[in-house]
């Protein structure tokens, strides 16, 4: 119709877990064995080596974030970002702050590698406590004992029927494992109320989201 005119439209940036992440206590009462949160803003850039270009890429990654890319299922920090393994020849790049994008990636594995932005396509959930483990073993066939799957192990896996790439990081102050899942948007509030009711046993603490540190 000659004179109207276009709408203009924004998209506001919703976390998957909007509806389902309610701050405080769930299941028993008492002492929670386990603590939920999700973890919000990060950049997440999927690292894929091309055929026969994987020493190629092992050497980009090396000269970029000074420690080598994890050839087996594990989790390597870095000074800025953690790379996770998520299958033969290709690890996920975590980080913050723009400092780790498709955009400043992809001059450094040109040729090598082919990248994909999932930031926006993964929801990452944090679960530690005493309990984690035991939650987790209801969902998953890992085996999560300490002895097995230390800090920085990682797995891609499923979990009530839903692919995640899990790893185990950094134990928090009081000595707890700390278990981070990565999960695809879409699933990820049905994955949230799953773990929630594995957790209801035990008691759940439920966290405001943080950001990744």
């Amino acid at each position: 119709m000659e004179g109207a005119s276009v709408a203009d439209f924004s998209w506001d940036v919703r976390s998957p877990l909007d509806r389902a992440l309610v701050a405080g206590s769930y299941g028993a009462q008492g002492d929670a064995g386990v603590a939920l949160t999700e973890i919000r803003n990060f950049d997440l850039v999927q690292v894929m080596a091309r055929r026969g270009k994987a020493a190629e890429m092992a050497k980009a990654a090396q000269a970029r974030f000074g420690v080598a890319a994890p050839e087996t299922p594990k989790a390597v920090g870095t000074a800025d970002a953690t790379l996770i393994w998520s299958g033969p020849d290709q690890f996920l790049v975590l980080s913050r702050g723009g400092k780790h994008t498709m955009d400043s990636l992809a001059p450094v594995f040109a040729g090598s590698t082919s990248l994909s932005d999932q930031s926006h396509a993964r929801a990452l959930i944090s679960v530690s406590g005493d309990k984690a483990r035991a939650v987790l073993a209801k969902l998953s066939s890992i085996d999560l004992h300490p002895d097995v799957f230390g800090v920085g192990a990682a797995a891609a896996t499923s979990m009530d029927h839903t692919s995640v790439t899990l790893w185990r990081g950094a134990d928090r102050a009081d000595g707890q494992a700390v278990f981070n899942l990565l999960v695809f948007s879409t699933f990820a509030e049905s994955l949230w109320h799953t773990i929630l009711d594995s957790a209801a046993e035990y008691g759940a603490t439920i966290g405001h989201s943080e950001e990744l540190m």
